[in-house]
């Protein structure tokens, strides 16, 4: 019952999400676009296209729920099996939206794809806009918003291990998604049916659904989804937060990462050990959206690595923590690469703007990483790999067993201790260099000011007299600011995941302390820092980054007030 439950809120919380906003022009205008075949008259002449059946919409979400129901549980193990690509099924369902929008906007081409149907019953022909056909499309592309559930399914489908709890709770997660869906496709057909002026202008109608349906074909062709919800802000991260970090829900689901035969023994490796461990033989990389760094974009398979030690790095291109930690990965690479280490960068977005590859590309550029970066936007390797940090380093011995696991910043020395040991365990007659002379500039802990976040979805350390929550309103600094704190004073509006002013400008004050600062914004614009007196100005633009305010240097307490323009959107601060 629990997974019930989970299934269904968490499936309806993604059905009001900003990534079903594509295909609701889609589902809407199709609930009511009649067939492409004429009733007739006594005489036989045409009378008139065929109204939409009143079951058209339900058809459209049925067949929703069953293409993504089968190509979330077993689409990856079919193609594998058919050794195919994992996107063919995309691109199927893309090759289908374009032909029924086609058919949509000549009636004659919806008449030739039927005639390979004609030997069917008459009526099932004229299934008055192929409505079931349309939902099995859309199931093919469509891409809901990555969440624990979510992650929860994804991963079970691609370990292989689809058992009654899976389908159980990917059913129910897929028919809440479709209810908000059916909502839609109802409110079309409800539209066509009582408004005269639409019925009499159906051709219309249908030309408006199949320009909606070529436009999401070309869109996902390019990837525009994606983009559009870059735009937006996931208004509702917090509802899923809410919903699963419960200790009901992670027993659910084991949002620890759900316990499989390839990651079972990681719990047999200790968090920052000072010796080798064994903890199994390494998880397999899943669900990769896109490598860069790798010869033409193939994708790297850990089988094929065996005889070499392997160091994978879970980092994100924003993260504080792991730009303090990059450098130590960098020169490990560069110093062991030809000794026979192999470091991959697998990268699980934080923030919907780390998902873009051109943005994660820019990143990677300004860290110098030139080893293989596998872009994990759905998080699931994070999954399979039960992880929940960034950074997370797992050391993988030439037998391709995990030897060491370190959460979080800092064991750098002994990291780089273990990497030797492997790579001489590997090749007795290796020549390793030097060890790596890389500053650890892990903070104390309690030393700095936690990193802090300015989304109403994660955020901490308001020193706001009210409540800090979602919307436009107006704040104002208060007298006293209590250390570790922000304020903000002026007209704001407040985002899931940033702020940014709606007035001319705005003003963020902090009290920190740190021996370095740096933002994490976004748009266009350029912001004016006061520290303690001391002004400088940051230009803000191009891809979503962290930008330095205080340069690193030596541990200080101090006030830092900003003047951030309209058209700056600012995520997060953090602190080292």
């Amino acid at each position: 019952m629990d997974l019930i439950i989970i299934g269904l809120l968490g499936g309806l919380i993604t059905g009001i999400s900003p990534c079903i906003l594509p295909v609701l022009p889609v589902i809407f205008l199709t609930g009511g676009a009649q067939s492409a075949r004429f009733d007739k008259t006594e005489d036989g002449k045409d009378a008139g296209p065929l109204p939409a059946r009143r079951s058209r919409p339900y058809l459209v979400i049925a067949g929703l729920v069953v293409s993504f129901t089968l190509v979330t549980l077993v689409g990856s193990l079919i193609l594998g099996l058919l050794n195919l690509p994992q996107d063919i099924i995309r691109w199927v369902g893309i090759g289908v939206l374009v032909l029924i929008g086609v058919g949509l906007l000549i009636p004659r081409f919806e008449q030739i794809l039927e005639k390979p149907f004609q030997w069917l019953p008459r009526r099932e022909v004229q299934n008055r806009g192929s409505g079931f056909g349309v939902g099995l499309a859309l199931g093919a592309v469509f891409v809901p918003c990555a969440g624990p559930v979510l992650a929860a399914i994804i991963v079970a489908g691609a370990t292989g291990r689809i058992g009654a709890d899976t389908v159980l709770l990917t059913a129910s997660f897929a028919i809440g998604v479709a209810i908000p869906l059916l909502v839609f496709a109802l409110a079309g057909r409800g539209l066509v049916e009582r408004i005269r002026a639409f019925r009499s202008r159906e051709r219309g109608l249908r030309i408006a659904a199949g320009v909606a349906m070529l436009a999401l074909a070309v869109g996902l062709v390019f990837n525009v989804p994606q983009a559009l919800q870059r735009l937006l802000p996931d208004y509702t991260a917090q509802l899923q937060r809410d919903l699963t970090d419960n200790e009901q829900a992670s027993e659910a689901l084991g949002l620890g990462g759900l316990v499989t035969d390839e990651n079972r023994d990681l719990d047999k490796c200790t968090n920052g050990a000072e010796e080798l461990e064994s903890c199994g033989t390494a998880p397999s990389i899943k669900g990769i959206e896109k490598w860069l760094n790798t010869p033409n974009g193939e994708a790297i398979d850990l089988a094929d690595l065996r005889g070499k030690v392997v160091l994978i790095d879970f980092w994100a291109y924003s993260c504080i923590n792991c730009q303090r930690s990059i450098p130590h990965v960098v020169a490990w690479d560069a110093a062991y690469r030809d000794a026979g280490l192999d470091v991959i960068g697998i990268h699980s977005p934080e923030y919907a703007f780390e998902k873009d590859a051109a943005n994660v590309e820019a990143g990677a550029r300004d860290f110098g990483i030139t080893y293989p970066v596998a872009l994990d936007n759905n998080l699931s390797t994070w999954t399979n790999y039960r992880n929940r940090y960034w950074p997370a380093h797992y050391l993988i011995d030439a037998e391709g067993t995990v030897r060491h696991i370190s959460f979080g910043e800092g064991n750098y020395a002994a990291t780089e201790k273990m990497i030797r040991e492997l790579l001489q365990d590997a090749d007795p007659d290796v020549q390793l260099p030097a060890a790596t002379d890389v500053a650890d500039t892990t903070p104390e802990l309690g030393s700095t000011t936690p990193e802090t976040f300015l989304g109403s979805s994660k955020d901490r350390n308001f020193a706001g007299p009210d409540a800090y929550s979602a919307g436009q309103g107006t704040f104002t600094f208060p007298a006293d600011q209590a250390p570790d704190t922000f304020a903000l004073d002026g007209d704001w509006d407040v985002q899931t995941q940033f702020v940014t002013p709606t007035g001319d400008d705005g003003r963020v004050r902090l009290t920190f302390r740190a021996s370095e600062v740096r933002m994490v914004a976004a748009g266009e614009g350029t912001v004016t820092a006061d520290v303690d007196g001391q002004k400088s100005t940051i230009d803000v633009g191009g891809t979503p980054r962290s930008y330095a305010i205080v340069e690193a240097g030596d541990a200080k307490e101090g006030v830092i007030t900003l003047d951030v323009p309209a058209g700056v959107q600012v995520y997060s601060f953090t602190f080292g």
